[in-house]
């Protein structure tokens, strides 16, 4: 089997003083932070996008088999550290869609970071989620560009329609009993942001997200980005976004 695919490697840009941890989406890759973290470490702050584990390869089962909820707040408590031994102790974090739960989660359990936030991230349940049938339309892309046969590939999305469900269970529970349930413990400022054209997840979470923040009186700040989708840090609200992102660091920093 003969396959083209440049494999996605983890960001790092050493470009100041002050350090951002980029964490990607489901089904994503460094990649999905490419622009921002170029945009940032350009603006002169050192960016760190990692990959989390199973993620960005051409075996989509990759995520089920290798990945899931523990290994993947390891990751990102892992990222961290890579930061904190390269000597870089004032850190923010953010994170996309799936990305965002762990960058809330770290926030809520680490201390030692300055702020941070999510980007179309459902902390809070809004509605319902595409997250299933992109999973399988992305994986079947995906095997399309392999040689496998007609047969393998069937089996290999039967297959996954099959395991997905029961990830993406897990990653539902740790949202309600460990990241909402928790965000009380969120002490530094917060950084939402929401495309009301967001067709992954319900573009309604953003607002139910910072009004839950605001009801807890934390320090909250909500972008929405109008006839923006999900991918946020790639699409036609990336600048708008990186121009937000970076009057917040302002801030911490």
């Amino acid at each position: 089997m003969t396959i083209h695919f440049r494999q996605p490697e983890p960001l790092f840009i050493e470009a100041g003083a002050n350090a951002v941890l980029l964490l990607h989406a489901y089904s994503g890759s460094s990649n999905d932070m490419g622009m921002i973290g170029r945009g940032l470490a350009r603006d002169g702050y050192t960016v760190y996008a990692p990959i989390f584990a199973g993620h960005g390869t051409m075996e989509p089962k990759d995520i089920i088999t290798k990945g899931g909820v523990a290994a993947w707040l390891k990751n990102a408590q892992d990222a961290v550290a890579f930061l904190k031994a390269h000597g870089y102790q004032q850190i923010a974090v953010f994170g996309l869609s799936m990305g965002g739960l762990f960058a809330t989660r770290l926030l809520e359990i680490d201390n030692t970071l300055v702020g941070g936030g999510t980007f179309a991230s459902p902390v809070i349940r809004v509605g319902q989620t595409n997250v299933p049938q992109s999973f399988l339309s992305l994986s079947n892309k995906i095997y399309s560009r392999t040689q496998m046969s007609t047969d393998e590939k069937q089996q290999s999305l039967d297959w996954l329609a099959q395991h997905n469900p029961e990830q993406l269970s897990d990653i539902e529970a740790f949202v309600q009993t460990q990241v909402a349930a928790n965000l009380q413990m969120i002490n530094k400022p917060f950084f939402i942001a929401q495309g009301d054209a967001d067709q992954m997840i319900d573009p309604g979470s953003g607002a139910a997200f910072n009004e839950r923040m605001e009801s807890l009186n934390k320090d909250v700040t909500f972008k929405l980005y109008p006839n923006a989708g999900h991918v946020l840090t790639v699409n036609n609200a990336h600048h708008q976004l990186q121009t937000d992102v970076e009057a917040f660091l302002e801030r911490l920093f």
